[in-house]
């Protein structure tokens, strides 16, 4: 059965080419795997939902996604803040 979300990667870009691909059918753990790749510096390819290949606005909303999921985790670390401080501060939420 096909998976609801693939995501095509490389891990160390730089000293690697060979692709890898995450299979997931859960949204939330496609944005969390989407989160390490982001903190890892992998190089992120192709991301398709039910087969289809997500472009432009779709692609990016993932990616923001998860960036800001980052952000916010990082922000409520640092400053030892409450989410809802994050949220009211910098328009993030966790």
């Amino acid at each position: 059965m096909l998976k609801k979300y693939a995501i095509d990667y490389t891990i160390h870009p730089q000293h690697n080419h060979a692709v890898c691909t995450h299979f997931t059918d859960d949204p939330i753990e496609a944005e969390d795997f989407l989160m390490h790749l982001l903190v890892a510096r992998a190089r992120i390819g192709e991301i398709r939902h039910d087969g289809v290949a997500l472009v432009g606005l779709q692609y990016d909303r993932l990616l923001r996604i998860a960036a800001e999921r980052i952000a916010s985790a990082m922000l409520l670390e640092s400053l030892v803040l409450d989410p809802s401080a994050v949220k009211a501060r910098f328009g993030l939420a966790i």
